[in-house]
């Protein structure tokens, strides 16, 4: 930044804050409230003013009434400006304030100001390119948490309050959009060595806080909702799970690139890395089976009749599973002789009687009248077995 650029900002701040003493206060103007926060996103690049930072922090402490003042002022300051130094100060306080448990901030949904188009006007547009995609990835980030938040918000008091616990499909919805709070955060970075600054260092970190508390929060998720899915059960259930599981799996990749990248910019300590979350396989495997609504009792009847679940060469599969059954046959010795069904409703209704000794054993001998099963053949009336 030349020294012009540096003295018109700064005289554009103080342009500013005598503007704001004049002005009369109202229900959406707190005068000495908006010189703090013009203080805390001055045009100075050299780093964030923190302690105006703390100063307007310590105002939502004092009263969530002056929540409102805070985002009037802030929204004027951000639609206003040309310059990627307060649009990313602004960003970064109005991250500091989604902090504060405040029933305002939370039902507060998309953020005041639109900076989806920023695009700096005081630099070479060469130069600008990269800081502007930089203001824009980061704000669409907080936009859409500020949106996910009042749909948590909403979503709980429908349900009853935090005691009562979610539905699997409610839980599986979140994590879908964890999944694509952390795509829109893994976007936020320097896209160019000349970005190495201060201030986009400071952007940074809290960057990566935000990367880790989500997806923390998100791997906390998907263990918990995949043994409710295996415990409960449920097709649509399972069949959403597996896609959430999926994506977290690709996902795990471009963390570890993320991961990477912050460290050689010295971001990210190696201790602070978090473990890449992995579903088991075999539970992959069971929610697969409850996906296609298969149980365990059908699937252990159809191993006992000789039915393989293949996709090819179903028919060999089971022919050989047969031929297996069959040479499993063995000879067994008994005392007690076998009588087939077929032979036996032959004899009763012959009125014969059917001896079940074993005529090798006790050397008896039994006649059994045999009838002939076609005409056509003569045989004997008697048969001495």
């Amino acid at each position: 930044m030349t020294l012009w650029i540096k003295a018109t900002g700064a005289l554009k701040d103080r342009y500013s804050i005598w503007v704001a003493r004049l002005l009369p206060s109202g229900p959406c103007r707190n005068p000495d409230l908006e010189m703090v926060v013009i203080k805390a996103t001055s045009h100075d690049e050299q780093c964030m003013d923190y302690k105006n930072v703390q100063r307007v922090f310590k105002w939502l402490r004092t009263s969530p009434f002056y929540l409102q003042p805070l985002l009037y002022t802030l929204s004027i300051r951000m639609e206003k400006t040309r310059s990627w130094v307060v649009a990313l100060k602004g960003l970064m306080l109005i991250h500091g304030v989604f902090c504060f448990d405040l029933p305002g901030v939370q039902k507060m949904g998309r953020l005041p100001f639109d900076l989806s188009l920023f695009s700096d006007a005081h630099i070479n547009p060469n130069r600008a390119w990269v800081y502007n995609a930089f203001v824009r990835a980061y704000f669409l980030y907080l936009d859409q948490k500020s949106a996910f938040v009042r749909m948590e918000v909403m979503r709980e008091a429908k349900r009853g309050g935090k005691e009562k616990e979610e539905s699997v499909m409610e839980e599986l919805q979140s994590l879908e959009k964890l999944l694509g709070l952390i795509d829109l955060l893994l976007q936020v970075k320097p896209r160019s060595p000349h970005m190495n600054v201060v201030l986009v260092l400071e952007a940074m970190d809290c960057v990566m806080d935000e990367v880790l508390e989500v997806y923390q929060k998100f791997c906390a998720g998907v263990h918990r909702v995949v043994e409710r899915i295996l415990d409960m059960g449920g097709e649509e259930e399972a069949r959403v799970g597996l896609e959430v599981a999926r994506k977290a799996e690709l996902q795990g990749n471009k963390m570890t690139t993320y991961f990477n990248f912050c460290k050689d910019i010295g971001i990210l300590n190696v201790s602070d890395c978090p473990e890449i979350v992995r579903v088991d396989e075999k539970d992959i495997e069971e929610l697969v089976r409850i996906r296609d609504g298969k149980t365990m009792e059908s699937d252990e009847s159809d191993e006992e009749n000789g039915v393989v679940a293949h996709e090819d060469n179903n028919c060999r599969a089971i022919v050989s599973f047969l031929e297996t059954k069959q040479t499993d046959l063995k000879t067994v010795i008994t005392n007690q002789w076998e009588v087939f069904e077929d032979d036996l409703v032959v004899d009763v209704l012959n009125g014969a009687s059917v001896t079940t000794n074993n005529p090798f054993l006790d050397y008896s001998l039994s006649l059994v009248p045999y009838v002939p099963v076609s005409n056509n053949c003569v045989l004997p009336d008697l048969i001495v077995l």
